[in-house]
């Protein structure tokens, strides 16, 4: 069933115009299904409901430490709230990539800021939320006040997937 509904809302928001040149029009929605600390479920204002992922972050699975409360943090920030979701282009999984705002406050920021996950990594780039990761690190905020704390890709090549 969750593949319908990703299958679906792809081509809803191909439909609608969310390709390359409409990424960044935000869409209004309700945050129905919190999957783990940067997936989220958005049902918008009109059209099928689909899956976000959250853009510059990496959470740690939900099998991992501080995975359930990473989730537990975005749960208790979004789900059944509004927000603005501002597309930035497709994810794996036919997930939406984009940053999702809460009452004008940056919720992927937030995340890496409380210590729920870290500024996402590519190649030698340490991500758009470096500095707020430094700083929850220095503070021990959330997962960086755990001895070992293992970041997601990381974990992912040495364990099975979760679930």
């Amino acid at each position: 069933m969750k593949h319908l509904v990703v299958i679906a809302a792809t081509a809803m928001l191909a439909v609608c115009g969310f390709g390359p040149a409409a990424a960044s029009a935000p869409l209004q929605g309700t945050v129905t299904e919190v999957y783990d600390g940067d997936t989220v479920l958005l049902n918008p204002v009109s059209g099928a409901a689909f899956q976000v992922r959250l853009t510059g972050i990496d959470a740690p699975e939900t099998c991992q430490p501080w995975g359930p409360e990473a989730k537990a943090a975005l749960r208790d920030w979004v789900l059944d709230r509004i927000v603005l979701i501002t597309p930035a282009g497709r994810a794996e999984k036919g997930r939406i990539n984009g940053t999702l705002v809460l009452e004008g406050a940056n919720i992927n920021r937030r995340m890496v800021e409380e210590g729920h996950a870290w500024s996402a990594r590519v190649r030698w780039d340490q991500g758009p939320f470096v500095k707020q990761e430094r700083m929850a690190k220095s503070l021990g905020r959330g997962l960086h006040g755990q001895t070992g704390a293992v970041m997601p890709s990381d974990f992912r090549r040495t364990h099975r997937p979760c679930g």
